[in-house]
């Protein structure tokens, strides 16, 4: 079957103004989307001079960006004579920054007269992100200097002690005045570097001292040598003063090390002493068994003196008045000594009749 061309044809033109009746509904309803989200964003970005257009406003929502949080920054930024685009805010914001942090920083660098880029300040933003500290604190420090107490009272150390070569114990309490240095400070080293070196210096002058006197007495010899040493080298910060708030005197370490060493020395004799007591006691011991020895060789010597007779007498060596004179001389023998006092065992004297 054939469509009817003819009848097709007069009835176009009777639905030709129904679709473009809908068609302009389509576009007003759009139009009303956008003047209702974006029209009173647009009329004060417009109003400020800081004209932003609708497709960056929609492009902003279609990437989750909050579109008044981006503007607005962008008004201040351009109030302030800052060119910031809409692109660099959301790209800023999308990357995990603050944006409103790094366009109050710009603005505070621009008014102090220093010079800082939107990149710079974005980098530092993101470095001091999860820090507790923001950029604009960064800028401000640099206009106004900060003090750091050196040791740190956070953790729990109130000085910073050195020993003079005289063995004097010196407290130092250092107060550091820096300034951010916005060139260094991403990459740079923190405050708790700037206070290890600033102890580190103030133990190196303290122990060159010859007496603590001479550090009592000159104070400053010790924000002199520590300024010297150049300690803010490849720090986020410049060092503008070193001042020593207070100073104690210690413990005498030098004399308590003595009077250890004498100590440890003392027992050391001692106990050399008891290893050469104890050698002794051993050599006695020893001197005693050797006598021992000895008089069991004298024992057993005497012993075979019998045994020796009673050999000669069966070898018919030996007579028996030679037996006979042998015992008178051993009873004299025994009677001198008896009288003498030798405390010799008395024998009896035996005579034999003579011939």
């Amino acid at each position: 079957m054939k469509p009817n061309l003819t009848a097709l044809a007069a009835l176009l033109p009777d639905n030709l103004w129904l679709y473009g009746l809908a068609l302009a509904l389509l576009v007003a309803l759009i139009l009303f989307i956008l003047l209702a989200n974006f029209g009173m964003i647009y009329i004060r970005a417009l109003t400020s001079g800081a004209k932003v257009k609708f497709s960056e406003l929609v492009a902003l929502r279609l990437r989750r960006v909050p579109v008044g949080l981006i503007v607005d920054n962008r008004i201040n930024a351009v109030k302030s004579g800052l060119d910031l685009s809409i692109d660099d805010l959301s790209t800023h914001y999308l990357a995990g920054g603050s944006v409103e942090m790094v366009v109050l920083a710009l603005i505070a660098a621009r008014k102090a007269g220093i010079h800082l880029v939107f990149d710079r300040a974005c980098a530092i933003d993101l470095a001091t992100k999860g820090t507790g500290k923001t950029v604009l604190e960064a800028v401000k420090t640099s206009v106004n200097p900060k003090v750091i107490d050196a040791p740190n009272p956070t953790t729990g150390k109130t000085t910073i002690d050195g020993v003079a070569k005289d063995g004097i114990i010196i407290k130092a309490r250092a107060r550091v005045t820096v300034r951010t240095n916005l060139d260094r400070f991403v990459g740079g080293a923190t405050e708790e570097t700037i206070v290890a070196r600033v102890g580190e210096g103030i133990v190196t002058t303290i122990g060159s001292a010859n007496s603590y006197k001479d550090v009592l007495e000159n104070p400053d010899r010790i924000s002199k040598t520590v300024l010297s040493k150049a300690l803010d080298s490849n720090t986020a910060f410049e060092i503008l003063s070193i001042d020593i708030a207070d100073l104690f005197v210690g413990e005498n370490v030098g004399a308590k090390l003595q009077a250890e060493q004498a100590e440890a020395n003392k027992l050391i004799a001692q106990a050399q002493a008891e290893v050469r007591r104890a050698a002794a006691v051993a050599l006695e011991q020893e001197m005693l068994a050797r006598v021992q020895e000895q008089h069991a060789r004298v024992v057993e010597a005497e012993a075979q003196v019998p045994l020796a007779m009673a050999e000669a007498f069966r070898a018919g060596h030996l007579g028996i008045m030679d037996y006979y004179r042998m015992r008178n001389i051993q009873a004299d023998t025994g009677m001198r000594e008896s009288i003498g006092g030798g405390g010799g065992s008395s024998g009896t004297a035996t005579t034999t009749p003579k011939k």
